[in-house]
């Protein structure tokens, strides 16, 4: 059984408070710790709950190397699993895309809530690091001056505690405090919503094929992503902001059937289904991703719809641009990657949003109700498997290597 460290007694002044104990500030705050940097992290949920919340699985090959290089990926390397290929369904037939023959590169599939587990794991009970699960009513103050502090109300007394600190890392998500923090005016919020909703499902059933399968059917998109031999991620489109009530099991499994139907293809296989949620797909990006003393990491910077599972691969690079960037201030008077911080994160972004935007006409072209965009989508799918270069192109887009960390 694993010791858990606990640190009832919380500092009135450390360097770095991090707010959001999921990828992006658990990184960050490992970064700091392996440098011998004190930081808070501060956390609205139990430790068993963030090790346990379903997300996302697919890392891009960069990114694990990028763990692996700070000490954060020997599970991962022991136990994630290794895709080489995906494939795409469409006119009733498979084709199987062989992205490592193009690239050499490939991709890891590993479950967020392992490798949340995994960070925690090394942050509070092998490195010390100090961590608040539980608090309430997070609050920032004095983000403009160079002594910010983070208040918030402590789970077991209900008393408010300030911490007072040099830096804030906001890693506390879409809906979190610190993106509402930002100052009126200082940030510019750049939305786009694709009009379309997917119904995520996660199923007690292995999957139908040892890869990943993009089903572009005319009556929506379908996708199956293996999480382990026992469990499956599956989407179907549907409508934004349908209820989940209107897919019981039968009509999920028979949709899946049809979508991701195709000639010598075998069908779902049917399971227990243990989460079923509505995702209306929909991106946003805070630009910059500073206010003061306030540093934005992960969705609460910016959200990429799951179109092409580029989120958690986001909040690692940004986790490993602000970690490095901190630890350079503050234990080498080297502001150089704090001032830049925002515009190296931006750049990579910019690219994954514009890749998530093509790969959404590619997925949900054919279901649009208009026979020009349907067969211009099925032009693209068929140039994937007949020209080299958009091959490459796609490849390397998909496996994350144009953008260069």
């Amino acid at each position: 059984m694993q010791q858990r460290v606990r640190h009832p007694d919380p500092p009135s002044r450390v360097p770095v408070v991090v707010v959001g104990a999921g990828p992006a500030g658990l990184t960050v705050g490992n970064i700091l710790r392996a440098a011998g940097v004190d930081c808070l992290v501060l956390e609205t949920e139990t430790r068993e709950f963030i090790e346990r919340r379903p997300r996302a699985g697919v890392i891009e090959e960069w990114a694990v190397r990028g763990l692996e290089r700070r000490g954060l990926a020997g599970n991962l390397l022991e136990r994630a699993g290794r895709h080489t290929a995906c494939e795409f369904r469409f006119d009733g037939e498979r084709y199987r895309f062989r992205y490592q023959e193009l690239t050499g590169r490939h991709h890891w599939v590993y479950p967020q809530p392992l490798l949340v587990t995994d960070l925690v794991r090394e942050y509070a009970d092998v490195r010390g690091g100090r961590i608040r699960f539980g608090v309430r009513d997070v609050r920032l103050h004095d983000l403009d001056g160079d002594r910010p502090s983070v208040s918030y109300r402590c789970p077991e007394s209900g008393e408010r505690e300030v911490v007072a600190c040099d830096f804030v890392a906001g890693c506390d998500g879409a809906r979190g405090v610190t993106r509402a923090s930002l100052a009126p005016g200082r940030a510019r919020v750049a939305r786009h919503d694709y009009g379309i909703g997917w119904l995520a499902l996660l199923a007690e059933a292995p999957p139908s094929a040892d890869c990943v399968l993009f089903g572009c059917h005319p009556d929506g998109f379908a996708g199956q992503m293996p999480r382990s031999p026992e469990v499956t991620r599956y989407y179907l489109q549907c409508p934004p902001g349908d209820d989940p009530a209107n897919w019981p099991h039968e009509r999920v499994w028979a949709e899946l059937r049809r979508r991701l139907g195709a000639a010598g293809a075998a069908p779902p296989a049917e399971g227990r289904l243990i989460e079923k949620r509505v995702l209306d797909m929909h991106d946003y990006v805070t630009e910059p991703m500073v206010s003061g003393r306030l540093f934005l990491a992960g969705d609460a910077a910016h959200l990429v719809a799951p179109i092409a599972a580029k989120g958690l691969n986001l909040a690692l690079h940004d986790a490993f641009l602000l970690g490095d960037a901190l630890v350079a201030w503050l234990t080498g008077d080297d502001d150089s990657g704090l001032a830049g911080y925002s515009r190296a994160c931006l750049r990579r972004v910019w690219d994954y949003q514009e890749f998530s935007q093509w790969l959404s006409e590619l997925y949900h072209g054919t279901a649009a109700g208009d026979s020009f965009r349907a067969g211009t989508t099925l032009a693209r799918l068929r140039r994937l498997f007949t020209s080299p270069a958009a091959a490459a192109a796609f490849a390397e887009q998909y496996l994350g290597t144009a953008a260069r960390y």
